[in-house]
């Protein structure tokens, strides 16, 4: 395999040979230009070949993958990894509808991301074109803003209106639409509106309202015992500087799920992973940041009533979803934060100094919990015991390593034992629970991150479902190390089937073929190693760093074990 060549062609000349006109596909491009766009994902198709040329006359880079979902999801992460708009263009009908999963994943994780998608020519509509479906009924529900572009004179406008609704309250993904013969057309580039770079965008950092801000500040100032749980969208937010300010000032321990991992790094004294349950039932304040109330918090269920609950959001909706709250403040939660933090005065620095007993009486916990788990995390039984591969990735993993879990039962083991070094360096399945993200994740983080190390751990069944775009990595030069838990199962799903239908079922649509990835992982190009023996992970781990390639180490784990964490879901209860 080669990388990808260096230099990019140069853009086409319009046919007509008029150059004062300007195709809908280069204004389209200009407008992602304004938009902070530097890379576009894409799988080709005929409705979509011109905004190609006008992405090549702008300097946009364009990373062609084997499948939409892998484009999608990709957009989705560089979209979370840069801060800016990710971007991935799908053809019509097919292509569009590979593509409903990673927006679906992207609305659930609040991830703001634009997904244009081609379309056959308006004169043909209705009449029975290739791919022709209502592309935007179906992505409605799933979006911030589902349009088709009517006109060539509109195509900037309404790619920059797209890129606004992402961020309106909670981020999220747009899509807009294309026809072909739109994206064709020249016009007088002074018959359309290109809107400005950075001057068409209104701030998104509300502080909600003062006075909550003020009564946010008097809870904190008598509470004995509260904690934080930070979710996703503190990310979201870019909001880890402030947060870790926050906990550390205040003397308020953290609990971080999702993205917000990694927000205070591991050995932090305000830093706690294993005591949740325990925090919240004694705590007499909880405060709820940008993580709402769905199964994994068991819906709220858990939540002692006579606690305080404060809720942070950006999404209106989600304050007093499944559970009442005592203060709800809609807003920015860096914005809140740092508002909060401002705002309090010597009382609330007493108080703080007063919750040291609170803090040794977690710790405490968490070290038992740890001391007990040890034995599982060094096992050298064969077959490999998750915990312990969780263990050697976690030792493995460097202070810039970005980590991303992609699974069921493997990656849920590895949710108490790998930990980031800072904020930014998590990524997971997310609340859709989306198998597959891992390759186009992967993808994504070393385009954006070029210099830091990225290890994804699969599970095999998971590894399969996007697997294919290894090969897209290898070829365009974007080296990350692939961890397979292979146990030849999908154990997540077995572990409920063998619980509710019983033993003689558990096989039943969970059974797969034993697969050595690494070979396939040499037959695309890439660095493989086959493990089978606990004390060899480690040593084929740095042979995976020191081959500078694409590579996947092929872990035998047991698969009868199970993670804790599959064994208490809600839908296992």
């Amino acid at each position: 395999m080669t990388a990808a060549p260096t230099t990019a062609p140069t853009a086409p000349t319009r046919q007509d040979g008029n150059a004062d006109l300007i195709t809908g596909g280069h204004l389209l491009a200009k407008a992602l230009k304004n938009e902070g766009v530097d890379v576009i994902f894409t799988l080709t198709g005929g409705e979509i070949v011109d905004i190609f040329g006008g992405c090549i006359a702008e300097g946009i880079r364009i990373i062609d993958v084997r499948h939409e979902q892998v484009a999608a999801h990709a957009a989705d992460a560089y979209s979370r990894l840069t801060g800016r708009t990710g971007c991935a263009v799908v053809t019509a009908g097919p292509g569009t509808m590979d593509a409903i999963t990673g927006v679906a994943h992207a609305f659930y994780e609040q991830s703001a991301f634009l997904l244009i998608g081609g379309l056959e020519p308006l004169a043909e509509r209705r009449a029975g074109a290739l791919g022709d479906l209502p592309h935007t009924h179906i992505m409605w529900p799933i979006t911030k803003f589902s349009e088709t572009v009517t006109g060539t004179e509109q195509v900037a406008e309404m790619v920059s209106m797209a890129c606004r609704a992402c961020y309106r309250g909670a981020p999220g993904p747009s899509y807009l639409e294309v026809p072909v013969d739109v994206l064709r057309r020249g016009i007088d580039p002074a018959s359309a509106r290109v809107p400005a770079a950075g001057r068409y965008r209104a701030s998104t950092k509300s502080l909600g309202d003062p006075k909550d801000i003020e009564s946010l500040v008097g809870l904190l100032a008598k509470a004995e015992r509260p904690c934080v749980l930070m979710g996703s969208q503190l990310m979201t937010v870019q909001g880890a500087d402030v947060a870790a300010e926050f906990c550390r000032t205040l003397n308020v321990p953290a609990y971080a799920s999702g993205a917000a991992r990694g927000f205070l790094p591991p050995r932090d004294p305000h830093n706690f992973h294993h005591t949740r349950r325990h925090a919240i039932e004694r705590a007499d304040l909880i405060m709820i940041v940008g993580l709402p109330l769905d199964y994994r918090m068991t819906y709220g269920r858990h939540l002692p009533p006579d606690a305080t609950i404060v809720q942070i959001d950006l999404d209106y909706g989600t304050v007093g979803q499944n559970h009442d709250f005592s203060l709800g403040i809609v807003g920015d939660a860096a914005t809140v934060l740092r508002a909060v933090l401002d705002a309090s005065g010597d009382t609330e620095l007493a108080g703080a100094r007063a919750r040291r007993p609170w803090l040794d009486e977690l710790g405490g916990l968490e070290r038992q919990t740890v001391d007990a788990q040890s034995g599982k995390l060094r096992s050298g039984r064969n077959p490999i015991d998750p915990l312990r591969l969780a263990h050697e990735i976690n030792e493995f993993l460097s202070d810039e390593s970005i980590f991303i879990g992609d699974g069921g039962d493997v990656v849920t083991f590895s949710g108490g034992v790998i930990q980031p070094k800072a904020p930014g360096q998590w990524f997971d399945t997310g609340p859709l629970g989306t198998l597959g993200i891992g390759t186009p994740f992967a993808m994504a983080a070393k385009l954006v991150h070029p210099e830091k190390e990225v290890v994804c751990l699969f599970g095999d069944g998971s590894f399969a479902l996007t697997g294919w775009d290894f090969e897209t990595c290898v070829r365009h030069a974007l080296p990350f190390i692939g961890v397979i838990g292979n146990n030849s199962h999908m154990n997540q799903v077995r572990y409920g089937t063998r619980l509710h239908l019983g033993e003689r079922y558990g096989e039943v649509a969970t059974k797969l073929s034993d697969v050595n990835y690494s070979q396939f992982a040499r037959m695309l190009g890439g660095y493989g190693e086959e493990v089978h023996d606990a004390k060899e992970i480690q040593p084929a781990l740095r042979r995976a760093r020191e081959s500078g390639r694409c590579a996947l180490i092929d872990v035998w784990v047991d698969p009868e074990a199970f993670a804790p964490g599959t064994m208490h879901q809600t839908m296992y209860q």
